[in-house]
């Protein structure tokens, strides 16, 4: 598994318990020298958080290879080594733990180096940042998860497969939604062994499969001296590809994110038909077909009438409406470095969907993608009103996933502690629904 570049991890940072009491807390610290190391030559690590929690380097544990050590078991003990490529895990006795939310918490680490001249020892490595102590509300009604889309571009830079869904467990999310073309290797035909992993992976974090993003590529053949529309026919083929993919993978929803022909996301005409030949085998895969509402499209438009038309027409339990809360934003996303007003598309400050309208079509919606840009030091989403939506999610009745989707600054390992923060404040507002 990946470690993220800080010292002090995002993923890791909790409350421990013995039997029913909360004895502590732990975090995961990297080695900070170019190589691994023998764990005798650890000096201790100072610890504080806020005005919490203030102790000695004498008095955090150590835990290396599952075993957990006090200090002076390290000096006498031989064997243990810290590796490069393993995090430490420091766990702080404090009885009743540390509330959730966002804290500072400050290190002081000493390592002894046997090649610097003793004067200039313990090497010191002194941190501060702030990390996210998830709740461990279970958040109902609803159910948690995250998409990988969150961790784009540090995914296949700085994050793997096996990181990201230890990210995604470590909030306490049970579900994982992915993207066919963006996290499958060897997408659409991946090896045996790819998918022997991805299942002993979910096997490992307790995670489930959600939804799966594919796509019905209207332009694929639009340039050039042959230039032509695509075919019913092949639409449908693009769909039924991934709808067998993502059964095979153990996914429930498929989001096919359709070819549009307007600057509101009217869907290419071939939408319709290519899904209604879908549907038989959508059942057999029993497979729920899932188009998303994602702004610039409000709840009331043409769009989504029609979406819901063919489920009224035909009946179907095997589509529906996935609603990205993007569409609920009512303030603007700060403009990007050299950005000027003007230059980008009006939607990005936000079409403020009134939350109310979820009523309207809340029997047809299967799955949320809940987006978002940013969430402050305060716990606060700086675009999204999470009380209004979260509220008429509830009063409608939905018990489905939340499913996280961080598309806000893309600074690497940034994500990650943006997820942390979205569970948190998410699980924070529904208790007190």
């Amino acid at each position: 598994m990946l470690l993220e570049r800080d010292l002090l991890q995002s993923t890791g940072f909790r409350n421990v318990r013995e039997g029913g009491r909360v004895t502590g807390f732990q975090f995961r610290v990297r080695m900070p020298s170019y190589r691994g190391m023998a764990a005798s030559l650890i000096d201790g690590i100072a610890v504080r958080v806020g005005d919490l929690v203030d102790v000695g380097p004498d008095v955090p544990l150590w835990t290396f290879g599952g075993r957990t050590y006090t200090l002076p078991e390290l000096w006498d003990g031989d064997g243990v080594r810290w590796p490069l490529e393993d995090a430490a895990i420091v766990t702080v006795p404090l009885e009743g733990g540390l509330p959730d939310g966002i804290h500072e918490v400050s290190i002081e680490l000493r390592l002894r180096m046997s090649y610097i001249p003793e004067e200039h020892q313990p090497s010191t490595y002194r941190v501060t940042r702030q990390i996210t102590l998830s709740p461990e509300a279970d958040g109902g009604p609803f159910r948690y998860g995250v998409s990988l889309y969150s961790y784009m571009t540090d995914y296949g830079t700085v994050l793997d497969l096996e990181t990201a869904l230890a990210h995604v467990a470590d909030v306490g999310a049970t579900g994982v939604e992915i993207l066919g073309e963006g996290h499958i290797a060897g997408y659409p035909e991946p090896t045996a062994e790819w998918i022997d992993r991805w299942f002993a992976l979910l096997d490992r974090y307790g995670l489930e499969p959600t939804n799966y993003g594919s796509w019905i590529d209207t332009r694929l053949h639009s340039s050039g001296s042959n230039a032509r529309r695509l075919t019913v026919e092949e639409g449908a083929g693009m769909l039924q590809r991934d709808l067998r993919l993502a059964k095979r993978l153990g996914f429930r929803f498929v989001r096919p994110k359709i070819g549009v022909v307007s600057s509101d996301l009217v869907p290419d005409p071939i939408w319709t038909e290519s899904v209604e030949r879908s549907l038989d085998l959508a059942a057999e895969l029993d497979v729920v077909i899932c188009p998303e509402i994602h702004s610039p499209t409000p709840i009331k438009h043409p769009v989504v009438d029609d979406y819901v038309d063919l489920i009224e027409r035909t009946g179907t339990k095997h589509f529906g409406l996935l609603l990205d809360t993007g569409i609920f934003q009512d303030r603007p996303i700060p403009l990007r470095p050299g950005e000027l007003p003007g230059q980008r598309p009006a939607f990005l400050d936000g079409i403020g969907v009134d939350p109310a309208d979820i009523a309207g079509i809340a029997k047809y919606v299967v799955f949320i993608q809940a987006k978002f840009h940013d969430i402050d030091k305060h716990l606060e989403d700086q675009q999204i009103p999470w009380e209004p939506v979260l509220r008429a999610l509830k009063d409608a009745g939905y018990t489905g996933y939340l499913s996280s989707e961080y598309e806000g600054e893309r600074t690497p390992w940034r994500s990650i502690e943006q997820v942390r923060r979205q569970h948190s404040l998410i699980r924070r507002v529904v208790a007190g629904l």
